[in-house]
């Protein structure tokens, strides 16, 4: 362990080099420990392990909290093993324990770049500017060399709903990584698959006003699912509303449903979305 080039032991006087300073290079995972804590003693050969499998996509930094109290106090350390994870001179996440190895993985998984990023990030751009093919492409060689990326799943899924394949887009988001089912991005491409599906080989715009001054429920739904995908959410809370208040029962409480979906794509917060949930609750009552 200590001829790995990946692990380092860090002293009071070094950190600010050793460890803030290294960190705007490469993540440093520093390990807050002492030699009388035996949960230390189990996380430490994890730790290494890992450290030397990434082989330098992180640096694992050791200190003794015995021997250096002044960083141990300044960071407030209570108990330990404590672990902190430095990036960009700020530590952006942390836990305390002495956890196994699948849930270490999942925490650096979480929060290291991967070289399958990279791609990624390409296949985003290509997403921005409507090249659906290079984006696919990119993704395919991402999920080949490394398939277990998250983001993959998620971007695939978004090219799938560009390209109107709706069930292949959901068919992504369900092989998701369980711990990254609910992320916010996940949740907010799975609350508009609903409103994609209402849409297909529905009629113009125009259309669709007419009818749904006319009251037609379907219309109603429709047209606000056409506001969603302009990102006119006012308009499409709007018409959801309208017709909540006028058949509850729609497509099984697909009005409510959809608000509450459109809630979910804002962040469920801001102005926009408390005075929305405000008037739902009104309709409800």
């Amino acid at each position: 362990m200590a001829d790995s080039p990946y692990i380092i032991e860090v002293t009071d006087a070094a950190f600010a080099s050793e460890v803030i300073e290294r960190s705007y290079q490469v993540p440093v995972l520093v390990d807050f420990w002492a030699e009388w804590c035996q949960p230390c003693k189990m996380l430490m050969p994890l730790l290494a392990k890992l450290v030397e499998e990434y082989n330098g996509a992180f640096l694992l930094a050791k200190v003794n909290t015995e021997e250096q109290q002044e960083i141990a106090a300044q960071f407030a350390i209570r108990s330990i093993p404590t672990v902190k994870l430095w990036r960009n001179g700020e530590v952006v996440d942390e836990f305390a324990g002495a956890l196994p190895e699948g849930a270490l993985r999942e925490f650096l998984s979480r929060n290291l770049p991967r070289e399958s990023d990279k791609l990624v990030d390409q296949a985003l751009e290509w997403l921005a500017q409507e090249d659906l093919d290079a984006a696919d492409t990119l993704l395919t060689q991402a999920r080949s060399s490394d398939p277990s990326n998250y983001r993959i799943f998620l971007l695939s899924a978004q090219l799938e709903m560009m390209r109107g394949e709706l069930d292949a887009a959901e068919q992504q988001l369900n092989a998701l990584p369980i711990e990254h089912l609910h992320d916010p991005d996940a949740v907010q491409l799975r609350a508009q698959l609903p409103f994609l599906r209402a849409i297909v080989d529905a009629p113009e715009p125009e259309i669709l006003k007419a009818a749904a001054a006319r009251g037609d429920s379907q219309a109603l739904y429709q047209l606000a699912a056409y506001h969603l995908q302009h990102q006119d959410f006012e308009a499409a809370l709007e018409q959801l509303l309208t017709l909540l208040r006028k058949d509850r029962n729609y497509a099984d409480d697909a009005a409510r449903k959809g608000m509450l979906a459109i809630f979910e794509l804002l962040g469920g917060e801001g102005e926009l979305v408390q005075r929305y949930r405000t008037r739902l609750s009104m309709a409800l009552h």
